[in-house]
């Protein structure tokens, strides 16, 4: 008996020795599981995102998203593993979603304590196939989208839709027929959570035997004012039901009979707009010889524009002109520019700034004096003068109402030491050091106009080597070139490129340069 306990005295270490290489290897195994376990953050297929939490879990810190060109803010809930929108958002709209995670202490120190995850992405849509349909005796409207939809709005004008949400997403929704040709607004979306923009549908039976003619022919170029005359190969009642066809845009103007089988449209005011793409709503019964009911009004002019905008005071120049303060006439004049010349509003306006000057010809001066002006009337401030910003800025020409701000152009200057000079309405109002872009994150160099102006948001991003930044509450803010915006930032000295891009500026400094750039200034980088 001795010997087999000597033997078993002996192995005791050994068996001691393994029992800690394998809580070793247990203990490294868990480490490595937790290390290389990542959260992600994806699209998902009836939410606006999904989560999904890393080994070791993670408490979600905080859940912030954004659309549009603007960065506008978007309301958002977190439901189980799904990120969801607490109002509507538009189809196909682009959207940023920011998440931030909070690991446990237990493995904090091996994960880190906080991730931050992004994710960029274009909210789903679904355009119908067809817009003109022909429905056989007794049958539904059926109507086909590129993509299935859960949602599907409709009703007789391009407003008020009555809504309907689908038990599953379908490619094909059936729709009552209120006759046998007319036309419906429908709005469809694959989330519930979107909002669509409506489109027009027109139905007409099989053998249908109305021929509609329309002058001008469809498709053709007209004036803001142009009469549109159809003519029917039946009578008026007979072939649209008692009701007029719809013109989109929402014009003003009136459907006058001409005759038994002729009627004409005569639009009053501003008309249809420049820029204005016209479209008629006819009824699917009605065949109309040479394509769809669609007419285009051309813009105003460059020129024309860089008139009006110098005339209410959206530029450094002056024009002078004596087109009479009415719809027509200066419709007319948008189309026809009238002679006239331009003038510096100051005797001293920066050379950079006459420099980029070109009458007639569309630069980043109009682009942001237009933008200037959209942000004054609430319109939405991207540099197209379509057709709501010439409604508008004919308006403001015949009532005077000229910009009360006055202008700004603001110089920054990469030499050495770097810089910036702001000057507004003849006199540089503020001028100082700044830091730009160090070498991997240079600020690119050129004219910008600024294209949001907030007194504090929370800037997040990448750093050179990867790594991811946020840094909430930076002050006056005025972006002019993507993510390169002016900003007031802490730095132990300022006049060398520190920033990632940005130009950064004392507070006091920052908060002065705010004053004065708006929405629409010019920031030139050189």
């Amino acid at each position: 008996m001795p010997p087999p306990r000597r033997t078993a005295r002996r192995r005791w270490p050994f068996v001691a020795l393994g029992i800690v290489v394998l809580a070793f290897l247990a203990f490294a195994g868990g480490a490595v599981a937790l290390k290389s376990s990542k959260p992600k953050l994806t699209t998902d297929p009836t939410a606006l995102a999904r989560i999904d939490l890393p080994l070791g879990g993670a408490a979600i810190e905080s859940v912030s998203a954004v659309t549009g060109a603007h960065n506008t803010p978007v309301p958002v809930y977190v439901a189980g593993h799904q990120i969801w929108p607490s109002q509507k958002i538009r189809a196909h709209e682009p959207v940023s979603i920011d998440v931030v995670l909070k690991r446990p202490g237990w493995n904090a120190w091996l994960t880190g304590k906080a991730q931050h995850l992004r994710l960029s992405l274009m909210t789903p849509s679904a355009h119908l196939l067809q817009h003109w349909l022909t429905v056989p005796p007794g049958q539904p409207l059926t109507l086909k989208f590129a993509a299935p939809v859960v949602t599907v709005s409709s009703g007789s004008a391009p407003v008020g839709l009555q809504r309907r949400v689908l038990g599953t997403p379908q490619s094909e929704v059936s729709l009552p027929r209120t006759g046998s040709a007319g036309s419906v607004w429908v709005a469809a979306a694959p989330r519930s959570w979107e909002i669509a923009a409506p489109a027009l549908v027109s139905w007409f039976p099989d053998g249908s035997g109305t021929t509609a003619v329309a002058s001008p022919a469809p498709g053709a170029t007209i004036q803001s004012n142009t009469p549109i005359t159809l003519r029917f190969s039946k009578p008026v009642a007979q072939a649209l039901g008692g009701g007029m066809p719809p013109v989109v845009p929402m014009t003003k103007g009136t459907w006058h009979p001409i005759d038994s089988h002729t009627i004409v449209f005569r639009p009053e005011d501003y008309g249809y707009g420049l820029g204005a793409h016209v479209a008629l709503g006819l009824p699917g019964g009605v065949h109309l010889v040479g394509g769809k009911a669609t007419w285009t009004v051309p813009r105003g002019s460059t020129l024309r524009l860089q008139e009006l905008l110098a005339q209410l005071g959206y530029l450094p120049l002056q024009f002078h002109d004596a087109v009479a303060p009415t719809p027509a006439a200066q419709e007319d004049a948008a189309v026809h520019p009238p002679a006239g010349s331009f003038t510096w509003r100051w005797h001293n306006v920066p050379a950079a700034l006459r420099n980029m000057w070109a009458p007639g010809v569309s630069g980043e001066m109009t682009k942001g004096a237009v933008m200037a002006f959209e942000n004054d009337h609430g319109i939405t401030t991207d540099g197209d003068p379509g057709l709501t910003v010439w409604r508008a800025l004919l308006a403001a020409a015949i009532a005077g109402r000229g910009s009360t701000f006055g202008y700004t152009f603001v110089q920054v200057s990469e030499g050495s030491p770097e810089s910036q000079s702001t000057w507004h309405n003849g006199r540089t109002v503020v001028s100082g050091p700044v830091n730009t872009g160090i070498p991997v994150a240079p600020t690119a160099q050129g004219v910008f106009a600024v294209f949001e102006h907030a007194p504090s948001v929370t800037m997040s991003g990448t750093n050179p080597d990867g790594s991811h930044y946020s840094d909430p509450g930076v002050p006056w803010v005025s972006y002019f070139n993507g993510g390169d915006a002016l900003h007031g930032f802490l730095r132990a000295s300022y006049g060398s490129a520190q920033s990632l891009g940005c130009v950064e500026m004392p507070y006091d400094e920052a908060h002065n340069v705010y004053q004065y750039t708006p929405i629409g200034t010019l920031v030139a980088v050189t």
